[in-house]
């Protein structure tokens, strides 16, 4: 086993998660990856402005590329399995100072990323028109979906490659390149998007083209930072072949973010379906106007937690026990102190985040009430974010498997189709779904995290 000796004294000093202060540690990951995040969401949200202002069918447009969701959400599923599987585990042999191992699993993440961008583009150009009907395309809406949605098939690779190894970089602790990657295809994809749609009148086949060059120079970034001399675990041509053992590793730990990201593109289909039912494409809507404003009030969260990650599971790989329990009541007060102020604000001004997104006046009259219910004790949505965070940061594969089916597939699911039918709730009801599972899940998710992690800590000090 080769222990880490190369690259300068400072990049060592400020890669060892093991000195100076774990608040400093995990804000200067999570504050770029936040920030990014940010970028990526404005930048969606940007790209449904452009296609709203198309002069023809702007409406179409815009359906036919939100039910391409679940096709591109899978995607990024897989990306999820490969790159977060992969990633904690490096953080975790880069902190007990086992290079190869490290080097090893980047290698197989990358082979894998490879392998199923072909096949799921394969699968996709196979599945595409059957899959798109069965998420509500109708003959009007079809054309524009499968034009969305050819154009981002062909540029799968990239968009795995771009998401997945990236979460190499940031857990080496460049969360800075990190940041640039997503801030690169962002930018790109923002003052492509016009000439595209609008000079070129390429409508959604524009809007995916944009998209596609957007991530290629991502990917390109990405790919070539790990194979630079400025990465301290470098991606090697040696390495980019499958090992079974190692593929089986990455795979299990990867399976939360997998699951997290399937369950979600299975409870939106239910979500739509059901509201569709009760309420007519004036609910659809409402529910992605709530969908919109979850993803941006979720960001500081999400950016907290995946930022934790790198330094929860580089210490307990180096066997500094005290400071992942002091890593995970940080990121778990400030996740609870952070949510617990948006529900506030939700809950006094939602016609503010409601307008953000659309000034129908309909819609948002419908959606004034379903963000009060929706996000009612917002706050409990944070234990899951947390404790899940946690048990992917160790290597707890079962764990954060076990929680991601859950809280969307055991619970969700079910009261989005059961709540409707008491009291003749019916869109209540499906909206009531969201709030139960965020108090039943994160409690169940966060006390098991407690009691499993803090237990083992204490052995392990023991020992």
């Amino acid at each position: 086993m080769k222990k880490f000796g190369s690259g300068s004294r400072k990049e060592q000093v400020i890669n060892d998660f093991t000195k100076g202060s774990v608040v400093e540690n995990i804000l200067r990951l999570a504050l770029p990856m936040t920030l990014a995040q940010l970028v990526n969401v404005l930048y969606s949200v940007i790209d449904r402005v452009y296609i709203g202002l198309i002069p023809q069918n702007a409406t179409l447009s815009m359906t036919g590329i939100g039910l391409t969701l679940p096709i591109t959400t899978i995607i990024i599923a897989f990306a999820n399995l490969f790159g977060m599987g992969g990633a904690p585990l490096c953080s975790i042999a880069r902190g007990r100072g086992d290079r190869e191992e490290a080097e090893r699993i980047m290698g197989n993440s990358f082979a894998l990323l490879l392998l199923f961008s072909v096949f799921l583009t394969i699968l996709g150009f196979m599945l595409k028109r059957p899959l798109l009907y069965l998420f509500g395309a109708s003959n009007e809406t079809f054309p524009y979906a499968n034009a969305f949605i050819s154009i981002y098939l062909l540029g799968n690779l990239f968009v795995m490659v771009s998401l997945g190894m990236n979460s190499f970089i940031n857990s080496q602790g460049f969360s800075g390149i990190g940041m640039a990657t997503v801030l690169l295809g962002a930018i790109t994809n923002i003052i492509l998007d016009p000439i595209f749609i609008f000079v070129f009148h390429m409508g959604v086949t524009g809007a995916a083209l944009s998209t596609v060059i957007s991530q290629f120079l991502s990917a390109f970034w990405v790919f070539r930072f790990l194979i630079s001399k400025k990465a301290l675990i470098r991606l090697k041509f040696s390495n980019i072949r499958l090992q079974l053992s190692t593929v089986k590793k990455i795979s299990a730990l990867g399976l939360s973010g997998f699951m997290m990201a399937i369950t979600n593109s299975i409870v939106q289909i239910v979500c739509n379906k059901s509201l569709q039912f009760y309420g007519g494409d004036l609910y659809v809507g409402v529910m992605t106007v709530l969908n919109s404003i979850r993803e941006i009030i979720s960001m500081p969260v999400s950016g907290l937690t995946n930022g934790s990650q790198p330094v929860i599971g580089y210490n307990y790989g180096a066997g500094a026990y005290s400071r992942v329990r002091r890593s995970i009541k940080f990121v778990s007060v400030t996740c609870i102190s952070y949510t617990l102020a948006a529900w506030g604000l939700l809950h006094a001004f939602p016609h503010f985040f409601i307008r953000i997104f659309n000034h129908n006046p309909a819609l948002v009259q419908a959606a004034m009430p379903a963000v009060r219910i929706y996000f009612f004790g917002f706050f409990m949505m944070s234990l899951q974010f947390a404790g899940q965070s946690v048990f992917v940061a160790l290597g707890k594969a079962k764990y954060a498997v076990f929680f991601s089916i859950l809280r969307k597939i055991v619970i969700v699911v079910p009261l989005t189709l059961i709540l409707p039918h008491f009291f003749n709730s019916g869109i209540t009801g499906v909206f009531l779904a969201e709030p139960v599972s965020n108090f039943i899940g994160g409690t169940a998710c966060f006390l098991t995290m407690l009691n499993v992690v803090l237990k083992e800590l204490k052995e392990k000090e023991q020992n």
